[in-house]
């Protein structure tokens, strides 16, 4: 058993058949996390003295990240005392995650491969998570992906998600061909560390590809309905995909202003940028120093937003992401 000190003075302590992720979850401390499988690169920690052991490969660490100290928790156990240079999530860590029974409320297409699910959960067993969190849904047979909620939390307690068409996906092929209204499924969560945090930042910088566009979308549902937590001068949002069908919504809330920048990186018409989210933001030139960045979307796009932003200017504790990881 090993002691984890974080930088914010908040501790732990770790099995050596623990990840530091898990072991922190268990004693209600939450530790920046999404995918939890070594991939995506979120819960990057520096440590600073003690000894740890991977106990699942750390795809995501490069040989350089690894030279510096750098570890994944999802994928680390500690085998002495060790001092890690991250912060716990304080309210995150106070966010019970449990599973739920769900019906199907509606189902609609936003494009021709994007389907909106609206699910309902019971009245006296809601749902209570962050604007930008994912939950996993659990099939009849057991088989579980996971989504973004594309809504802030609601009276009603629907949840919505928005899924793409996956080739060959055994999930997508239930969604688009087979789910019905009132099909009964489960549903676990909340999950993630993706939400608005408290900032001097004076610039909301979001950016998104795909359907990374629904915690955004729950971002700033929250920000519209509590004009208290908007405390930026500026909102600059980022979409991108392949083709004009993939930008499938328009921001719309009043009393919001948001610079929203369509970028598609094929053939853009009238009204779109040529190109990726990451370089159409750093073509704007804002100041970084004054911003903080929420990015969602493919892998790809998540590590080269961060490292250009970054290499630009933006402090790395301003840089919050969820990546979409396959699940083939």
């Amino acid at each position: 058993m090993s002691k984890i000190t974080l930088s914010n003075g908040s501790s732990f302590v770790c099995q050596s058949e623990q990840t530091l992720l898990e072991a922190a979850r268990a004693q209600g401390l939450m530790l920046e996390h999404s995918c939890r499988t070594g991939r995506c690169g979120v819960c990057r920690a520096h440590v600073l003295t003690g000894e740890t052991l991977p106990l699942k490969e750390e795809e995501s660490l490069t040989e350089s990240e690894r030279a510096l100290g750098l570890v994944l928790t999802c994928c680390r156990t500690a085998l002495t005392d060790t001092e890690l240079d991250i912060e716990d999530l304080g309210e995150l860590g106070s966010i019970e995650v449990k599973t739920l029974p769900c019906r199907i409320d509606s189902l609609a297409l936003l494009s021709d491969d994007v389907i909106e699910v609206v699910l309902r959960t019971p009245p006296t067993s809601r749902l209570t998570y962050l604007s930008g969190q994912y939950v996993d849904v659990i099939g009849k047979n057991g088989l579980r992906r996971s989504y973004s909620v594309a809504n802030a939390p609601r009276e009603d307690g629907k949840i919505i998600l928005q899924v793409r068409k996956v080739l060959n996906g055994e999930m997508s092929r239930y969604w688009f061909a087979e789910a019905q209204v009132n099909d009964l499924l489960r549903i676990e969560g909340p999950l993630g560390t993706f939400c608005l945090r408290k900032t001097q930042a004076s610039h909301l910088v979001l950016l998104a590809t795909g359907t990374g566009i629904a915690p955004i979308k729950a971002m700033l549902e929250t920000l519209a309905a509590n004009p208290s937590l908007n405390s930026y001068q500026q909102i600059s949002l980022y979409w991108g995909g392949r083709t004009e069908k993939d930008i499938y919504w328009t921001p719309e809330f009043p009393g919001l202003d948001v610079h929203f920048t369509r970028v598609l990186s094929r053939t853009p018409s009238s009204g779109y940028i040529k190109g990726y989210v990451q370089d159409a933001a750093l073509a704007d030139g804002f100041d970084l120093q004054e911003s903080i960045v929420y990015a969602c979307g493919s892998e790809a796009m998540i590590e080269s937003a961060r490292k250009q932003l970054i290499s630009a200017g933006l402090d790395h504790k301003n840089y919050h992401s969820d990546a979409f990881v396959s699940s083939n």
